[in-house]
């Protein structure tokens, strides 16, 4: 059940959608003649006085010179001219009037068909695409032209209308000025020649303008324009929170499920679904239940049939199952489905003698659901027809397989019974009918099943070559055999059928899970876009385009024109699909789909089917649709994976920005303040000073020049790691020489330090980079001494291990936790409590593993000896020098 507060949302948010958009209003009238266009031109001239920014798209006259007489104050949008087959058409310049973006917009004939070359195909998708863009909309309509009404005019009229306007378009309503004249009235305008020419008015007034013809059309202009005042005054109700007697019927709205099968008036039944779910303000679904292979013909009738429903704003489904009745039953019951409205079902007699037509069994499990029968003339008179005659929808292949098999199963009996002394021949006859219901219809079965009965009756029962049946179980045993083999052919049939209907379903999933399959494993945009263009090509034989952005992926030999760009750009812009078996721009061969994500359209795609290829089935179209929307998803997810990157890589530019700021203003001013003082105090009393004092200042000036040399010898040592690589001058050099040389370097800086070397006897020479080694090394050491206690000494300990030379440096410092090792090693990276931190530069470490990783070795920190202080561990290969070729 929907609560009070649910229906205020929806009604906020429709109320917010409308606002949002250009509003529509609309003059309707009951038929031609009656003043629509003379009073939207006349409402348009008044706000015109009060300086409405008012322009005229497009307004036919047909020669009435009091309608041409108010268009001469207002601004007329020049036409577009299309030519087509030598002739030259003028329609409505739909680029101008977006382009002029006028406050209010006025377009004559809502129904009106473009000329071929239009961007659409109907008027009214005109006006949908101005009211999107912002555009208030007046316009002019007959009732008759109203798409749920069609039939109902059919039947008043007899006429046909083919240009109809979807209710959808209604539903954008603000507001509807119904144009009223009496049909007396309007009779005598169109003798006097003000409606039509007098030909064409003689003919009508046999026709269409016959006096009860309007009559009933001016009633049924009166009741749409009521209905339409009702469903705002419910839906202002609704925004408002209001409740009271108009309400009562939405507090319990629920879904309209219409069941259609394909097999004649799918049409009618949309259009009465459609006055059902407006009369109860209720959405609506339409659905097909599929046991099996559906023709060509009935597929084409549900096709256009679902496609009638979209127009009119209802959800479409395909739903799957043996039993019709369980799959409608299911289906409503998790879409929260009220009323259930289908047609008359055939006439099946004996099915009905056993509770198991449609409509009994809805009638028994659906006691909970309002059940709508619906019925029209044609239904009766066929079902009259029918009942004379019965329906056998047999192809020519199946009427010839059928009769093969019959011949076989003949030949079949009689050399079996001839040479093999078999008795019981019924068996091979069912057999044939088996086969023939696995292959093709229950129809053909039925033939096989009456055609081996009679060649069973007329070869092989006693007296033979005649149908006469000489035993009283003789009688029993050949019917027995046609019931029998009707069974079986119809246990066959349905065999077949849900086996097709399950190849059908998974030849869908199948598509559709090898798209996920590739589109799981795409790293970025590019990989999204050739999977998913693989991905259509493969699932339905064409040619596939894909583009996001300004990536495009396109089939081999594939090329679009300019209008099917412009056609891509459309899909993409409004987010529907265009091309090929649309109404928007069908011109283009290429039919477009929309890559939709939540928030939006990402990009579109393309399929360019044969010129010959039939029109799209229904589950074509949902796969098609369905993949579009994986692909969508699976580029908005890289995309959003990408920005997430790029995120990050700024999250992480700017700490090493602030690091390093923070890096250099310490390590660069503690240097240089203690060199500008040692200066400063030599300048001002060098000469007071003692010979002592002037050796400390300029230790102290080397001492801390020698320290800023370092830091910036970090940074350039960093850069070239980061940018340019490490180039390796490998030579031969001892341990112990590499070790002295950086601890010589360390004791010149802190001499304060201790020092415990071992170095394992008799090591042989390492060919490396001596300098980037002992640079390496001495980082190591100096991270050492500064977090060492005074009085302890800085271990250092050289050996070979498993054919490597391991250099492993501990202090007896605080240690660094567990957790915190591995980071140690980033740059500007500082650890407190450990070896790194107030007085390091966060480079030290870092230098050290990419010097020490360019040699093909490792660097990592381990837990000290006895759980004291930090081990440095330097481990590198030992590497021979390739042999040199002497020359020849």
């Amino acid at each position: 059940m929907i609560d009070s507060r649910t229906q205020q949302a929806d009604a906020l948010i429709g109320e917010l959608r409308r606002e949002g958009s250009g509003r529509l209003t609309i003059f309707l009238g009951a038929a031609p003649g009656v003043g629509k266009t003379y009073a939207m031109l006349s409402r348009a001239r008044e706000l015109r006085k009060q300086k409405i920014d008012v322009v005229v798209g497009i307004v036919e006259t047909h020669g009435r010179s009091e309608t041409a007489a108010l268009i001469e104050d207002l601004e007329v949008m020049p036409r577009a001219r299309l030519e087509y087959r030598a002739r030259i058409f003028e329609e409505m310049d739909l680029d101008a009037l977006l382009a002029r973006r006028p406050a209010i917009a006025l377009v004559d004939e809502l129904a009106h068909r473009n000329a071929a070359g239009s961007r659409h195909e109907r008027r009214w998708q005109d006006v949908v695409e101005l009211l999107d863009a912002g555009i208030d909309v007046y316009t002019t309509v007959n009732i008759q032209h109203l798409e749920s009404l069609n039939d109902v005019v059919f039947r008043i009229t007899g006429i046909r209308v083919s240009e109809t306007v979807p209710d959808l378009v209604f539903d954008r309503l603000r507001d509807i000025v119904l144009v009223d004249l009496p049909p007396r009235e309007l009779i005598e305008r169109l003798r006097q020649g003000k409606v039509y020419v007098p030909d064409q008015a003689a003919q009508a007034l046999q026709t269409f303008f016959s006096p009860s013809n309007l009559i009933a059309l001016r009633e049924l202009a009166m009741q749409t324009a009521a209905d339409r005042v009702d469903s705002d005054l419910r839906e202002l109700q609704a925004a408002r929170g209001m409740s009271g007697a108009n309400m009562s019927g939405t507090s319990m709205r629920r879904r309209v499920m219409l069941a259609i099968d394909g097999l004649g008036q799918s049409e009618y039944m949309v259009r009465v679904a459609r006055r059902l779910a407006e009369r109860r303000d209720a959405p609506w679904t339409v659905v097909t239940v599929q046991t099996g292979v559906v023709d060509e013909a009935r597929q084409q009738e549900l096709d256009q049939a679902f496609a009638l429903a979209r127009k009119l704003g209802a959800d479409t489904d395909v739903l799957r199952g043996a039993n019709v009745a369980d799959a409608l039953l299911d289906h409503a019951g998790r879409t929260g489905v009220s009323a259930i409205v289908l047609g008359r079902t055939r006439e099946r007699p004996v099915a009905r003698m056993f509770n198991r037509t449609l409509t009994q069994q809805l009638l028994q499990r659906g006691a909970h659901y309002e059940l709508t029968i619906v019925n029209t003339p044609e239904a009766r008179a066929r079902s009259r027809r029918e009942s004379h005659a019965p329906r056998l929808s047999l192809t020519r292949d199946d009427s010839v397989f059928a009769l093969t098999a019959t011949v076989l199963a003949v030949g079949i009996a009689w050399l079996s019974e001839r040479w093999v002394g078999l008795d019981d021949l019924s068996m091979i006859f069912i057999v044939a009918v088996v086969l023939v219901a696995s292959r093709t219809r229950m129809a053909a079965a039925v033939i096989t099943a009456v055609l081996c009965f009679l060649a069973y009756n007329y070869f092989f029962i006693e007296p033979r070559f005649t149908f006469n049946i000489g035993a009283r179980q003789g009688v029993t045993t050949v019917f027995l055999f046609l019931v029998a083999a009707l069974v079986a052919g119809r246990l066959a049939s349905r065999l077949r059928m849900q086996v097709v209907a399950l190849r059908a379903a998974n030849a869908h999933a199948t598509a559709l899970q090898a798209l996920g399959r590739h589109l799981a494993s795409a790293a970025d945009l590019g990989q999204v876009l050739a999977a998913g263009r693989a991905a259509l090509q493969a699932a339905f034989g064409v040619q596939a385009w894909v583009r996001i952005g300004e990536d495009t992926v396109v089939s081999e030999g594939a090329k679009l024109t300019d209008t099917d760009l412009g056609a891509a750009d459309w899909a993409q812009r409004h987010g529907q699909a265009t091309g090929r078996y649309t109404d928007t721009l069908s011109g283009s061969p290429w039919w477009f789909l929309p890559l939709r994500h939540d928030q939006g359209t990402l990009g579109v795609a393309g399929l360019r089917f044969a010129a010959d290829h039939p029109r799209l089935a229904f589950e074509q179209r949902r796969l098609a649709e369905a993949m579009a929307d994986d692909i969508g998803q699976a580029a908005l997810r890289t995309r959003l994976v990408s920005d997430l990157e790029t995120a990050r890589v700024s999250g992480e530019t700017e700490r090493l920005r602030s690091a390093l700021l923070s890096s250099v203003s310490h390590d660069l001013r503690s240097p240089l303040a203690s060199m500008i003082g040692s200066a400063s105090s030599l300048a001002s009393y060098s000469e007071a000073m003692s010979a002592e004092d002037r050796k400390s200042l300029l230790e102290t000036i080397q001492l801390e020049g020698e320290r800023l040399d370092r830091y910036i010898q970090n940074l350039l040592d960093m850069t070239r790691l980061g940018h340019t690589g490490l180039t390796l001058n490998r030579d031969w050099i001892g341990v112990d020489e590499l070790i002295g040389s950086a601890t010589g370097r360390l004791l010149r800086y802190q001499p304060q330090v201790k020092l415990d070397i071992h170095v394992e006897p008799d090591m042989r020479p390492i060919w490396v980079h001596p300098a980037l080694v002992e640079q390496a090394l001495f980082n190591v050491l100096e991270n050492a001494a500064k977090f060492s206690p005074p009085g302890e000494p800085v271990e250092v300990d050289a050996r070979l291990v498993e054919g490597k030379l391991r250099i492993d440096v501990r202090d007896r410092g605080p240690g660094i936790p567990e957790e915190e090792r591995a980071r140690i090693f980033d740059m500007f990276y500082s650890v407190e409590r450990g070896d790194r931190g107030r007085h390091g530069t966060g480079l030290g470490l870092t230098i050290s593993q990419g010097m020490v990783g360019a040699h093909g070795g490792s660097v990592e920190a381990l837990p000290g000896r006895d759980g004291r202080g930090t081990t440095i561990r330097i481990t590198l290969p030992l590497i021979e020098p390739l042999p040199q070729k002497r020359d020849a």
